[in-house]
């Protein structure tokens, strides 16, 4: 498809515009595996974009254009891109830091990890640095434009250290 009448006749007669992340993008990897059903699946006649607001600005300045990228990037541009609302199978949702902490913004609420082997965690300041990330994370997470973790999660990760490290 590459006009929106062909999603349905009776939208407008419109070239069908499509940016979003080029594919060295973990979020392109997993819009392809949640929304394609295939990491890496994607049409070809996408602009892709390694920068976020390159991707707002052709969603911007594209009369029918779609893209994905991050929240804060919809919340830095409010007014002058919509963001659309997903049905997950419970009616639709709006994106907001609340719906994708409670998973109502599914499949497009993704969470971020960070990853520490066994034997990097078994050193004393690797310990230090993730109990340093896991207390300053609503901190780290604002100046980062990402969203915080929720009490639970953040308690879930407290014990999963606690756990690997013993202390």
């Amino acid at each position: 498809m590459s006009n929106w009448n062909q999603v349905d006749p009776s939208f407008p007669d419109e070239p069908l515009s499509l940016f979003g992340p080029g594919t060295d993008s973990g979020t392109f990897d997993y819009f392809t595996e949640e929304i394609n059903g295939e990491g890496g699946a994607s049409r070809t006649d996408f602009q892709p974009a390694e920068d976020d607001n390159v991707i707002v600005q052709g969603v911007q300045g594209s009369r029918g254009a779609l893209g994905y990228f991050g929240l804060s990037y919809v919340e830095e541009n409010e007014g002058a891109i919509r963001a659309l609302e997903v049905d997950g199978g419970d009616g639709c949702v709006a994106p907001s830091a609340e719906t994708v902490l409670d998973g109502s913004y599914t499949p497009l609420g993704r969470p971020l990890f960070i990853y520490v082997s066994d034997q990097a965690l078994a050193r004393p300041e690797v310990a230090a640095f993730i109990d340093f990330y896991i207390e300053n994370d609503e901190t780290i997470a604002e100046q980062a434009l990402f969203i915080p973790l929720s009490d639970e999660q953040q308690e879930e990760a407290r014990a999963k250290v606690e756990s690997l490290t013993g202390a």
